[in-house]
């Protein structure tokens, strides 16, 4: 056997409390460059989008002044030739204008989406890696609410609001600095007023904000979660004809959703109609005192009409602010949500051991090993078994006893509270995750098929299988008859959760996707006891060809199909009371002789 090793991966610990944008900005700083370029392009066009009042501004300049116009100081005294310069200089801002539009444009449309996919995945990827506690503590809705509505709200904002925001930005500065060389500084003063409180109005509606979006965020993760449970459990709702209950509870859902969109809807409508008041006294103020000092002539007509323009072109996006906010706060809500399930803590780490899996022979210790879920008592006490190379052992005991917890504890979807588990003398916390789970086989209760074909379904985890090994996985596992018969073969749609078939055509499926992958560990885990007798003797034919020379966990309540392991083990209460073979635990006459009786119609 050969071992290799490389360095251990270090978990996430903890929430990062930073501001969203930070946390944001911090992950998308990859792509500095691109944001950068997107900006630059963002501010030229902005630059040439207020030409257009100058423009206007050097038109009129050229009536009235003529001679005295810009382009007559420049040395074009001739009207004809000052509109034709004027009319070239045109067109070339508005192809450079609409040019630069494009390239923003483009630049944060393809950022965001090149943010929102690498964010997606990267999110998908660590939900991956996250432990069975997490998801026993989380629902499925939520989950999907946050991998998919909360990343695509980042979207909108990124498409739009970013330019927006830079947009006035730039404006005000042009504005600012062209008011101060043109007007004297106290109607500059005057028209520029509103700003501080348009921009305090601004920041003070965003912190209110960020409280109600965070509660609509929430509403929908609890939206999407009443939903999807719902509709996975459609048939039970449907033979409990439970469907006017589930209909309020989906309802009452729904409505919470509403009454928090509501409230944030009623303060975000009451930001423009606030800003326009603002906007207006900075626009009066310079139509006012700009009029009166153009007719003292203290400043030209020109001038006058730019600035009219140009203080018209500032002032009224600032009544896009609320929107703005709006996305940013809608954003920044579901911003928070994606990077707190990113920051949520890998608490399985792999080890740094590789274990190839033509090299395990699969002897298994467990060494006085404890375990108890989260905020309850220990379900396995100090438990200790030896589970030689090669050998088939059996796990019996009453529900809730322990036995599927060894299970997940022998494959690491929970690490032990104490103890030490081994393969081959190896500690399993020591080893690769990726490489202990590949020499593992289970086949469960639960069977879960993908909606896919057949086939797929069987070469799921062996995705390079050919066909032939395909169906001669499927013949060990006496699946292909069965197979065959249904309209398109192993080409036949199996639909979702495998929905199509019956519970015994999954669990063969199921058992031939274990023999394909062909461990060296096998884990039977009640694999026959949600199917019927002629079910079950098929596939107790097809367990005993794949389980020779190999190691194998049975955990059964049928007796019957584990009556020939090499040792049976009774569990209670998380501990080991009895072991033995069949004949010799029925010489005890002890639970299993007990049990043994009342399943073969003794008692």
């Amino acid at each position: 056997m050969t071992i290799t090793s490389k360095p251990p991966r270090v978990s996430n610990k903890g929430r990062n409390s930073a501001h969203p944008l930070q946390r944001l900005l911090n992950y998308g700083s990859q792509y500095r460059q691109k944001i950068w370029q997107a900006t630059l392009f963002s501010i030229i066009n902005t630059i040439l989008d207020l030409a257009p009042p100058w423009l206007i501004g050097i038109a009129v300049d050229i009536l009235v002044e003529q001679q005295n116009s810009v382009f007559a100081k420049l040395g074009v005294k001739d009207i004809i030739w000052q509109f034709l310069l004027l009319s070239f200089a045109t067109i070339i801002i508005w192809i450079l204008e609409s040019a630069s539009e494009y390239a923003y444009s483009t630049l944060w449309r393809n950022l965001a989406q090149d943010i929102q996919h690498d964010l997606r995945l990267d999110t998908y990827n660590h939900v991956q890696e996250l432990d069975s506690a997490y998801f026993e503590e989380s629902s499925t809705g939520g989950l999907m609410s946050i991998l998919n509505d909360d990343i695509n709200q980042l979207e909108d904002f990124l498409n739009f609001g970013a330019n927006q925001i830079i947009n006035i930005i730039t404006s005000m500065i042009i504005l600012i600095g062209g008011s101060l060389l043109i007007l004297p500084f106290s109607i500059t003063l005057a028209a520029m007023l509103p700003i501080p409180f348009i921009i305090w109005g601004s920041f003070t509606y965003q912190k209110r904000l960020e409280a109600r979006y965070a509660e609509v965020r929430e509403r929908v993760s609890f939206l999407n979660s009443r939903l999807a449970n719902n509709l996975s459990g459609i048939t039970t709702i449907k033979s409990f004809t439970a469907e006017a209950y589930e209909s309020a509870r989906f309802a009452g859902e729904s409505e919470a959703y509403r009454k928090s969109n509501t409230k944030a809807i009623k303060l975000s409508a009451a930001f423009v109609p606030l800003i326009r008041m603002l906007v207006l006294i900075g626009f009066t103020a310079l139509l006012f005192w700009g009029g009166m000092a153009t007719y003292a002539g203290k400043i030209s007509i020109g001038n006058y009409s730019v600035l009219l323009v140009l203080v018209q072109r500032l002032l009224w996006p600032f009544v896009e602010l609320g929107e703005i906010f709006d996305k940013y706060q809608r954003s920044m809500a579901s911003t928070n949500r994606v990077m707190n399930l990113l920051d949520a803590p890998i608490n399985i780490i792999t080890g740094d051991k590789f274990l190839p899996i033509n090299g395990v022979r699969g002897e298994i210790d467990f060494k006085q090993i404890t375990f108890a879920y989260p905020t309850r008592e220990p379900v396995v006490k100090k438990l200790s078994l030896h589970i030689p190379a090669g050998k088939t052992i059996a796990i019996v005991g009453s529900t809730g006893s322990g036995k599927s917890t060894l299970v997940k504890l022998l494959l690491r979807f929970y690490d032990i509270s104490s103890g030490k588990i081994t393969i081959d003398g190896i500690d399993i916390q020591n080893l690769n995750l990726g490489d202990l789970r590949r020499s593992i086989g289970l086949v469960s209760q639960d069977v879960f098929l993908f909606h896919g074909t057949v086939g797929e379904n069987i070469a799921y985890g062996t995705f390079d299988a050919r066909d032939e090994q395909i169906i001669a996985a499927a013949k060990i596992a006496e699946a292909h008859d069965f197979i065959i018969r249904l309209p398109q073969g192993y080409e036949t749609i199996v639909g979702e959760r495998g929905q199509k078939l019956s519970g015994g055509q999954r669990q063969r499926i199921a058992i031939a996707r274990a023999v394909l992958k062909n461990p060296p560990i096998l884990i039977l885990d009640e694999a026959t006891s949600a199917v019927d007798n002629e079910t079950e003797a098929a596939i107790q034919r097809s367990l005993e060809r794949i389980t020779v020379n190999r190691t194998t966990i049975a955990i059964a309540h049928r007796l019957s199909t584990i009556r020939n392991a090499d040792c049976i083990y009774v569990m209670e209460y998380g501990e080991l009371v009895e072991s033995g073979t069949h004949e010799e635990l029925l010489d005890k006459n002890r639970i299993y002789a007990s049990l043994w009786q009342v399943q073969s119609g003794v008692k």
